[in-house]
């Protein structure tokens, strides 16, 4: 059934461009279409005082940081947000270890526009609460604000785990559309991307065994019947016969046969008659080997052959017969 499925693709698109992907075209990606009205142009601005972490805080500091970040509070209340940043900035000096002071100014750099501050404090806040949902949702924020659609519903997701927050749940209702299309997107062009992966290795596929039946074919002759030199050139034959799935008729013969004299003729029409049937002649006297390999004990024989197996052997002379046999088996 196999062979017999590949010998039509064969025959069928033989010299055409199906067996040949130099036309294939290239896969160029669109756009996504995406909701980008909350993202703005990356800041680098030089960073803002962290403070040192690895210095003890004090109880009077810790309290100290309270009267800036109170101030800050009011600063933001009135719209003030780079005076807020300022007040929060003091604090976070005197008090390095608060992860909420970080989170804090995180959130106003969000406000500001100013996505790659915010993640540099949201981060600092993590690090030193990783519970901390006020972290995660400025670090969220601050990657819409960067387009990093992907890497924001992840932490808008976990502040609404972590808290209560209808700003961030808004936001993450708006970033996870275009997360889906992103997903929708990206599975589309790597199905795509597959489909073409295997169209490739099935014409390459294709093409080895289009090599493969050239080879086979070239062992072979159409029409004509083909003289056997040895042993291994009938096996050679026979295989190839079977890898194209054509019936093969092994004649073998002598020269001192006076029958065979009469029959060489007939054999050679019926040959031209059915050019893809193989037409193989053995002289038992030249090819000793292949004549005690099929154990013959009278000549002429005929022995016919399809898909490596023998399915029929003839020993009496009737040519009639014969070719009744290979119209029957021919197909």
């Amino acid at each position: 059934m196999l062979r017999s499925m590949y010998l039509k693709f064969i025959e069928s698109n033989k010299d055409s461009a199906l067996v040949d992907d130099s036309m294939e075209v290239e896969i160029i990606e669109s756009d996504v279409d995406l909701d980008n009205s909350d993202v703005v142009e990356p800041d680098y601005d030089p960073p803002k005082q962290m403070g040192d972490p690895s210095v003890g805080v004090t109880e009077e500091n810790r309290e100290a940081a309270q009267v800036p970040k109170s101030m800050a509070m009011d600063a933001l209340l009135e719209g003030k947000l780079d005076t807020a940043i300022d007040h929060l900035t003091e604090a976070i000096i005197l008090n390095p270890k608060s992860a909420i002071l970080f989170a804090s100014r995180a959130n106003v750099f969000v406000k500001l526009k100013k996505p790659n501050a915010a993640i540099r404090d949201a981060e600092a806040a993590l690090k030193i609460n990783a519970d901390l949902g006020k972290g995660y949702k400025a670090r969220g924020m601050a990657k819409v604000q960067l387009g990093l659609w992907e890497e924001a519903v992840k932490d808008l997701r976990t502040t609404s785990k972590l808290d209560f927050d209808e700003e961030a749940i808004m936001m993450l209702k708006k970033v996870e559309v275009n997360v889906k299309k992103i997903v929708e997107h990206r599975k589309k062009y790597e199905n795509l991307r597959k489909a073409r992966g295997q169209r490739k290795a099935e014409l390459e596929r294709l093409r080895k065994m289009q090599e493969a039946h050239d080879e086979f074919a070239s062992m072979l002759k159409d029409g004509q019947v083909i003289r056997i030199d040895s042993s291994e050139d009938l096996k050679t034959k026979l295989n190839a016969a079977s890898k194209l799935s054509r019936l093969a008729i092994v004649y073998f013969t002598a020269k001192w046969c006076g029958p065979c004299c009469h029959i060489g003729p007939i054999y050679t029409t019926i040959a031209s008659k059915y050019p893809k049937a193989v037409f193989l002649k053995v002289d038992i006297d030249e090819v000793r080997e292949a004549a005690a390999e099929w154990r013959i004990q009278s000549i002429p024989s005929f022995y016919l052959s399809k898909n490596g197996e023998v399915v029929h052997e003839q020993l009496e002379i009737s040519m009639n017969s014969l070719e009744n046999q290979i119209i029957h088996h021919y197909v």
